[in-house]
């Protein structure tokens, strides 16, 4: 079995964020990393990376542990199981819109300190998040709410709802780019109010799903909600999708990119320059995934990871990889060591 490299990693640091009010509360939090097959060192760099699937069982255990799928960042705890009553309770719904509402009342009645809020404007919807007690939230609570609701929306509609906007009361956070992959590029922060855009005539969408079809859809929560329903309308997701399809070792240069593209390569560059990236710095990003992807699903031997990725030396691989998570291969292999169990055999 080869591992699912279309999940790829978000930064550890999110990982922390979900700990947080565990850790002040003087939780077990080496326990529930290590239900979720996550050890202590893994989490020790700055720049380390966590694979999705390992980031969505962190959610599950701490979920667990904490009795709150909302990880103690409301005042009232959102009870295990709450979740799977709000997504039976909208499958009755004939519209997006009517489900939205019904979501929004559901979520009203289980916590006390977010109050979810739709206004149609012409031919947009705004989705406000009031902080009712005042004080700002970290965005850590504001996207996990919006993970809920717009995750929880696409699926009933079988597809993504392109965000055209996102703006949020708190400061920009040390994880953005994470944030921005999830919800959209055009995010802003220290903003008058918390709110997400998107065109109106969504509301009218039909709800497609069913009683048939819920069991499926939970049973991969969360790890749904983090990666499936992720912004994919970007130039840099267009890219990331087109270089998975390949062998690292045939990657297009930029050039050849552009061709295949239709543009140039200046267009290009520009567009994704507007999105604060550069040609080399998506294809480092999307290597970083694959390495820790296989260092941690499976047995391949540093050396044939480095093949793999069409790294001419394995010392080359080493320092790239150090460079991009703070660890050498060896060492995150060894702070991995808690989710061998799940490793698979090369094919």
């Amino acid at each position: 079995m080869q591992p699912d490299f279309q999940k790829g990693t978000v930064a550890a640091g999110l990982a922390h964020e979900a700990l947080a009010v565990a850790r002040m509360r003087g939780l077990d939090t080496a326990a529930i990393l290590q239900a979720a097959g996550i050890t202590p060192q893994w989490l020790a760099s700055e720049r380390a990376r966590v694979p999705a699937r390992a980031y969505a069982a962190l959610w599950a255990a701490l979920a667990d542990a904490m009795d709150d799928e909302f990880f103690g960042m409301d005042r009232h705890p959102m009870r295990r199981g709450s979740y799977r009553l709000m997504c039976h309770a909208v499958l009755s719904c004939q519209t997006l819109g009517h489900a939205l509402q019904r979501l929004l009342t559901f979520l009203r009645a289980v916590m006390d300190d977010l109050r979810g809020e739709l206004q149609v404007d012409g031919t947009q919807v705004r989705l406000v998040l009031h902080d009712v007690h005042g004080t700002p939230n970290r965005m850590f609570a504001y996207a996990t709410w919006l993970m809920l609701v717009h995750g929880l929306a696409c699926w009933l509609v079988g597809r993504r709802l392109p965000l055209l906007s996102a703006r949020f009361r708190c400061a920009e956070p040390d994880d953005v780019d994470d944030y921005r992959t999830r919800f959209c590029e055009a995010a802003s922060f220290n903003a008058e109010r918390t709110e997400v855009v998107f065109e109106a005539r969504f509301l009218d969408l039909k709800v497609i799903q069913s009683e048939a079809t819920v069991g499926a859809f939970l049973r991969e929560a969360p790890a749904n909600l983090l990666v499936k329903y992720r912004n994919d309308a970007s130039l840099s997701a267009q890219v990331r999708r087109r270089l998975r399809r390949l062998p690292p070792a045939d990657w297009p240069d930029l050039a050849q990119l552009a061709t295949a593209l239709r543009c140039s390569s200046t267009t290009l560059q520009r567009k994704l320059k507007d999105e604060d990236l550069s040609y080399q710095q998506l294809k480092d990003e999307l290597r970083r995934d694959l390495a820790v992807d296989l260092l941690t699903y499976t047995a391949q031997p540093s050396a044939e990871v480095a093949t793999r990725l069409g790294f001419s030396e394995p010392s080359t691989f080493h320092r790239a990889f150090k460079k991009w998570t703070g660890l050498s291969p060896g060492a995150f292999r060894r702070g991995v060591a808690g989710v061998v169990d799940q490793r698979q055999q090369p094919d």
